[in-house]
């Protein structure tokens, strides 16, 4: 199913700097700077001279008019480098019904306000009584960072707005709602999921104190055809320490 819109164009990255631009070669040579929506310190996902896959914005209020969406490892594993894409992937994901947990809600809305900030979504039920237990609130990170064996890591970076969004999330369980933390797995190569605690402990450690408070936590796999993406399937999260097993 179609759900990474606007036009594609393929090439092949040259290099990412000041964090948010990319240089990349379009299919004829010609070099463009593109648009890299991805706070994170994107480790292990960027080799030099990988296929790459660019949306295109003719919308002249741009500083660029190329967004970095897809790339292609020398294995062939596709990453999604747009971590704003994770909320449309998770959309379509709760449209066919198929986030395990998730299908049974009648509706939902994106980018819900809280009493603390906002969350990617709130799910509702028909068949449930009003308040706190026919409400549920989800916020989605994406998880692009491949460590080894197919163990994928989060975050990438120190994180004090993912710390902020376990807060709210442990907040809402504590007043009944029913709180989940969904991490959509933007690289095809990962199979399952730990927390980073080399890379962030303090995010580590809060995700802890939540899931023992309550809150849920699912992880879900995409699938990419550029311009095509989907969510595949679910993938198990540990809550171990990697390497403690």
């Amino acid at each position: 199913m179609k759900i990474l819109q606007g036009d594609w164009v393929e090439g092949r990255l040259i290099r990412r700097y000041k964090r948010f631009l990319a240089d990349i070669e379009i299919n004829g040579g010609e070099k463009v700077v593109a648009h890299c929506p991805n706070t994170g310190a994107m480790t292990n996902c960027l080799e030099e001279g990988a296929p790459v896959w660019l949306s295109h914005s003719s919308n002249p209020a741009r500083k660029t008019q190329y967004t970095f969406e897809l790339l292609r490892t020398t294995p062939g594993d596709f990453i999604g480098i747009n971590t704003q894409r994770a909320n449309d992937l998770v959309d379509e994901g709760l449209n066919r019904g198929m986030i395990p947990g998730l299908a049974g809600y009648a509706g939902y809305d994106r980018e819900v306000k809280v009493d603390r900030g906002r969350l990617d979504f709130k799910l509702y039920s028909n068949d449930l009584p009003a308040g706190p237990s026919g409400l549920c609130f989800v916020e989605v990170k994406s998880v692009t960072l491949l460590d080894s064996s197919g163990i994928g890591l989060f975050p990438d970076a120190v994180t004090q707005r993912g710390l902020k969004h376990i807060e709210i999330l442990r907040g809402l369980k504590q007043k009944g709602y029913r709180s989940v933390l969904l991490y959509c797995v933007q690289h095809t190569g990962i199979r399952e999921v730990y927390l980073a605690d080399q890379v962030d402990a303090v995010y580590a450690a809060a995700v802890r104190a939540a899931v023992e408070e309550g809150v849920e936590v699912i992880a879900m796999q995409a699938a990419f055809q550029p311009p095509f993406g989907w969510l595949n399937r679910q993938v198990p999260f540990v809550t171990n320490v990697l390497g403690s097993l």
